[in-house]
């Protein structure tokens, strides 16, 4: 079973689509916070009508999965490490229980959304780690 995750930043509409269409998602998971930031296709407003209409891909909002905005702020602002805030995350996301929000049928080739390019220092990596850790046979491939 594969879980994806994929960032908006720095990808085209095109690249964005195809990566999912050739990856076969059915479910695109939005983990964001904010939806200010994001223009175009991203937008969280437009992306459920695009994703359906361009790929036949179902759109799932799950702001429980986002770190909180002060969390993030302080990550983005250097007024805490990566690993300080790999640590608050995870304790959040413990303690909103998302694991109540999922499945293995869910989880079943859908695709973690978020808006940083690279999933190396993003929380949607992070949520997907806990995820396998708490169902088995869950690869993760990151788009």
């Amino acid at each position: 079973m594969k879980l994806f995750t994929i960032g908006t930043s720095k990808k085209k509409p095109e690249e964005f689509f195809d990566l999912l269409m050739k990856n076969k998602v059915k479910t695109v998971i939005d983990v964001r916070l904010m939806d200010g930031f994001y223009a175009g296709y991203a937008k969280k407003s437009d992306l459920p009508y695009f994703l359906d209409t361009i790929a036949g891909i179902e759109y799932a909002e799950m702001i429980q999965c986002a770190p909180s905005k002060e969390l993030l702020q302080n990550y983005k602002e250097d007024k805490i490490s990566w690993m300080e805030y790999r640590k608050q995350y995870m304790k959040f996301i413990k303690e909103r229980e998302i694991l109540k929000n999922f499945t293995k049928k869910k989880l079943n080739r859908a695709c973690l959304l978020c808006a940083e390019a690279e999933p190396d220092y993003c929380h949607r990596r992070i949520l997907a780690e806990y995820l396998k850790r708490h169902f088995d046979g869950i690869e993760i491939v990151h788009l």
